[in-house]
């Protein structure tokens, strides 16, 4: 008995201090926060302390039992709406009621284990026998009161339920949907699996107070995460923490953590970890690239290569019947292939020549065609808008590089100064700059990479404009089929098709080296607590590549008539304090479940 009411004088006192805690002087949410916690502290009080000890009224016993059963659960629910409105408490507040709560839950169920029914009858004999013939009235009972005594059991352990659930979640692990196939072969749509967070240094919700962060992450490993791109101001984490709720008393099936266009939100994600504090990084050809101040050069991060996916119509005919989208087709795969071995053996040498050679045919064919008076000049013709090469307009992927070209080359024709405009778009890349055959340009591989696909792209385009002008000076004797049918047009048409295609989803495919440079051209790392993740499905993941707004940039800057392509690339890292912890099993479907491996 003696340590009955030791404890209960100890819960008493620490809820109270508790109480006091959580008083806001603000006019939101957050004054709710008080009147909870103390009229649940003056009732646990009054039933526990006054009528139970001070009155010794036994009959009450079950009523305190289930008092100290909800008081965590009531006590949690004071501490997050005290943080739900606009003012969150100091430090200090934060720490001490994070403490005392922790404090008042152990004693809670000090008090619950020392009055179980197992030790109740040494404790005191009386409330034993309470608690007895509570049970036996219920089996004795007439049957419409003990269906209502039934119903009202079950509701009571369904809250308890949710409440013991939620703190779980909070603490030692979370339930997570795969939203999408950015993770495609290792996890499909709908997939379930549970994300151990204990190690991960959980925080109480909506404070910055926790367990201490123990587990750090290695390559490969999967982890959940926060997403970086959408806000954490106090309005957006209040949203998700009570989306979350509700995920979590739906047992995952209800999604209700939207932005403020009413859009789910993804958030969390999960990724693989694939680059790690004191690396930086390169994406080139689908290969990851990683060198740290130990490691000038970039080497091939080898292990990477056996989960990343670009192309997955090799899997099995049973894997990809599961798979809703698959972004390449093997057309499509292998023209990337293609693509990309013809821009690494370009010859710059090569290039010049017959850059000149083009610019020098359309002069040809333009002094000998007339000019109109009110011709543009150079300036109004070939701008940044028409040098595009990849965009989506209306939701609609385009090119108005290619898609405008016979406009473009008849512009060009009859403008004074066209032949010009279009000699300096193809030869003023080389005029003040030697570049020798085999020279990395711009500095790394990624920079190169571009400059490259800028001059195969120009080549392509000076083909269909000179050949256009051709056809145009000479339209009196060519017919418009014969037009449909020239074998120039047809070719440079299919190959500036397959550059679209590979500059649309390039991006997927390649990224620059991250973190960039300094200013000074120094290396710089990935600082310390830091990662950076990507989806497995390389061309279906929108991961910490890329931003959620695109821009138009140009594809080199070593080119003042470079050519341009709409990019969302924006890579980032993400800091520990975002990582919920590892993905550690695979729940459901129960056909694939089972623990997850890197």
């Amino acid at each position: 008995m003696k340590k009955f009411e030791a404890c209960v004088f100890v819960n008493l006192i620490l809820a109270g201090i508790f109480s006091l805690l959580t008083i806001s002087f603000h006019a939101d949410i957050s004054a709710f926060a008080f009147f909870i916690s103390a009229i649940f502290s003056a009732i646990t009080g009054y039933v526990a302390y006054y009528l139970l000890l001070k009155k010794n009224q036994g009959s009450h016993i079950n009523m305190v039992i289930r008092i100290f059963q909800y008081e965590p659960f009531v006590l949690i629910t004071a501490y997050v709406l005290r943080r739900a409105g606009n003012v969150a408490p100091c430090f200090i507040v934060d720490l001490l009621t994070s403490l005392l709560w922790c404090c008042i839950t152990v004693s809670a169920f000090c008090i619950l284990y020392i009055v179980r029914e197992k030790n109740i009858a040494a404790v005191n004999a009386e409330w034993a026998k309470v608690v007895s013939d509570s049970r036996m009235n219920v089996k004795s009972s007439g049957i419409v009161k003990r269906v209502v005594r039934e119903l009202l059991e079950w509701i009571d352990a369904l809250i308890q339920a949710v409440f013991t659930i939620i703190l779980l979640n909070i603490f030692f692990f979370q339930l997570y949907e795969i939203p999408s196939e950015s993770m495609v072969p290792t996890f499909l749509v709908k997939d379930r699996v549970a994300v151990l967070k204990t190690f991960a240094g959980p925080k109480f919700p909506l404070s910055r107070i926790g367990l201490p962060y123990i587990q750090g992450y290695d390559r490969g490993d999967i982890v959940v995460f926060r997403n970086p791109h959408y806000s954490d101001d106090r309005k957006s984490e209040v949203r998700t923490f009570m989306s979350q709720f509700i995920y979590m008393i739906t047992l995952t099936l209800k999604k209700t953590n939207v932005d403020e266009n009413g859009e789910l939100k993804y958030d969390p994600l999960v990724k693989r970890v694939v680059g790690l504090p004191g690396e930086q990084l390169m994406l080139m050809d689908g290969t990851l690239y990683a060198r740290t101040a130990q490691t000038a050069e970039f080497q091939a991060v080898e292990e990477e290569s056996a989960w990343a996916a670009w192309n997955l119509n090799p899997l099995s005919s049973k894997i990809k019947a599961k798979i809703e989208y698959i972004p390449l087709s093997t057309a499509e795969a292998e023209n990337t292939l293609l693509i990309e071995s013809e821009r690494r053996k370009l010859v710059f040498s090569a290039v010049m020549e017959e850059c000149q050679e083009l610019s020098e045919r359309f002069w040809g064919v333009a002094s000998s065609f007339s000019h109109a008076d009110d011709a543009g000049s150079a300036e109004s013709i070939l701008t940044d808008n028409d040098l595009v090469v990849y965009a989506v307009m209306n939701n609609i992927p385009t090119s108005p590089l290619f898609s405008g070209m016979n406009n473009t080359a008849l512009k060009l024709l009859t403008a004074s100064d066209g032949a010009k405009q279009f000699d300096s778009f193809m030869n003023d890349w080389h005029r003040n700059v030697a570049f020798s055959d085999g020279q990395v340009v711009g500095g790394d591989m990624y920079a190169d990479s571009l400059f490259r696909l800028n001059l195969m792209t120009k080549l392509v385009f000076g083909r269909l404009v000179v050949r256009t002008a051709e056809l145009y000076a000479g339209a009196d004797s060519i017919s418009a089929l014969d037009w449909k049918t020239d074998h120039v047009l047809l070719s440079q048409m299919e190959k500036s098709e397959r550059l679209f295609n590979y500059i649309a989803h390039m991006d997927q495919r390649n990224m620059p080296v991250f973190p960039a440079n300094d200013s000074n051209g120094n290396a710089v790392y990935i600082p310390e607590n830091n990662y950076f993740m990507m989806g497995d499905n390389r061309y279906n993941s929108l991961d910490m590549r890329h931003s959620y707004d695109s821009r138009i940039e140009a594809l080199t800057q070593c080119d003042p008539y470079s050519i341009s392509y709409e990019t969302n690339i924006q890579p980032q890292y993400v800091p520990r304090s975002k990582i919920l912890g590892k993905a550690g099993l695979r729940f459901w479907p129960i056909t694939r479940f089972g623990l997850i491996r890197n």
